[in-house]
């Protein structure tokens, strides 16, 4: 689950970590009175998950709070790189002295998270790493003993720090790790951690959760939630809201699989044979009938979708709620569309023959069910 930026700098405030005044408004009066309240020079900033909003003009600054009014209304009237703008998030505009880079990822070779810092901020870390990699810092972390205030010291004392902003950016460093763990996050990161005066402050945040975590923050979850539909399509967000793991393509063919590599191996098999993928979308394990039923009603009533593609390699799932849930599905749906289906694994002679008796082509291999699902789209 991705924040936007002012919700990650919610979470952000409530672990103690220093974000500058400011809160999200969705119509110029919002943002004019927004201005008032902070007084002075603000920074006008598009509410999107995307990254590189600057380069992009989606952040603006305004002396005035007549001129938030009029930057924000622009926004709002924009998009940024593709994305609807529909809200902006109206901030004190900081003194800034030096821009560093401070973030907290999970390194998947060792199994752990790492604390990466740099001397060089308000950029992108990757172009950091392709250009100066020896400036960028890395801490990894002992599962066991966890990220210690040594751990954090030693990444300030490689910045150049030393005396009280050393300790205030190793207290940070810890903050943002404490914030870490306790909502499971994939990555966060504050770019740039601007020096201001004696002090730092998180002058941008991000914050991505883990989505197999999130029945342990249900908070977040009903308070976040719907900031990273407003990247989605109208398809993909209307998929989320049903609970489908769904990635819309500009394809014709839906494909459905149980596992993200089974339904990215369908995907690569399809486009293989010529045929063009209209989605991506995972049952998962041990799927019941009913969400069966509930996938395959979504694609079929998708108009851009000619044929389904259905690709099941049954373990934990048995294959005859597999073929019971595409059967109801297509008898409900009221959309007639061409349908294959490969079925293997448990149960699979009760599967292949429910659908048989119900008129769905089923066959043997992925390769073989994808070659007929792109003949029957009208590819070659």
């Amino acid at each position: 689950m991705k924040l936007l930026e002012y919700e990650a700098k919610e979470v952000f405030r409530g672990f103690g970590i220093p974000v500058p005044r400011g809160k999200v408004a969705e119509s110029a009066e919002e943002a004019i009175r927004v201005a008032e309240m902070i007084g002075g020079q603000v920074v006008i900033k598009a509410q999107v998950p995307v990254g590189g909003r600057g380069k992009a003009g989606g952040i603006l600054l305004a002396e005035t709070p007549e001129r938030a009014g009029e930057a924000a209304a622009r926004l709002l009237a924009s998009e940024v790189r593709g994305i609807k703008v529909r809200r902006v998030l109206v901030e004190e505009r900081l003194k800034i002295e030096k821009e560093l880079y401070l973030g907290l990822t999970v390194d998947r070779r060792y199994g752990t998270y790492v604390i990466l810092a740099s001397s060089e901020g308000g950029v992108d870390i990757e172009e950091v790493a392709s250009r100066t990699p020896e400036k960028i810092i890395k801490q990894y972390v002992d599962p066991i003993d966890g990220f210690r205030p040594h751990h954090a010291r030693w990444i300030a004392k490689r910045l150049g720090f030393s005396g009280g902003l050393m300790m205030r950016l190793s207290e940070i460093a810890m903050r943002l790790y404490d914030l870490g763990v306790e909502v499971d996050a994939e990555i966060t990161e504050i770019n740039p951690l601007a020096l201001v005066g004696e002090d730092l402050v998180a002058a941008d945040a991000r914050l991505n959760i883990d989505d197999n975590a999130l029945f342990r923050h249900g908070d977040l979850l009903q308070r976040y939630g719907g900031g990273e539909l407003e990247g989605l399509s109208e398809v993909e967000r209307e998929a989320r809201r049903l609970g489908l793991t769904y990635v819309e393509l500009d394809g014709n063919i839906g494909i459905i699989g149980n596992g993200a590599g089974l339904t990215m191996a369908t995907l690569d098999t399809v486009t293989l044979y010529g045929g063009r993928p209209g989605n991506f979308l995972d049952l998962g394990g041990g799927t019941p009938p009913e969400r069966v039923e509930q996938a395959v009603t979504f694609l079929l009533n998708d108009k851009r979708i000619r044929v389904l593609l259905v690709n099941i390699l049954g373990g934990i799932t048995r294959c005859d709620e597999i073929a019971r849930g595409i059967v109801n599905a297509r008898l409900k749906a009221g959309v007639i569309k061409p349908m294959v289906i490969r079925l293997s694994g448990t149960n699979e002679e009760e599967g292949i023959r429910i659908l048989r008796e119900a008129g769905v082509e089923v066959m043997g291999t992925m390769e073989e069910a994808a070659e007929r699902s792109v003949i029957l789209a009208g590819g070659r």
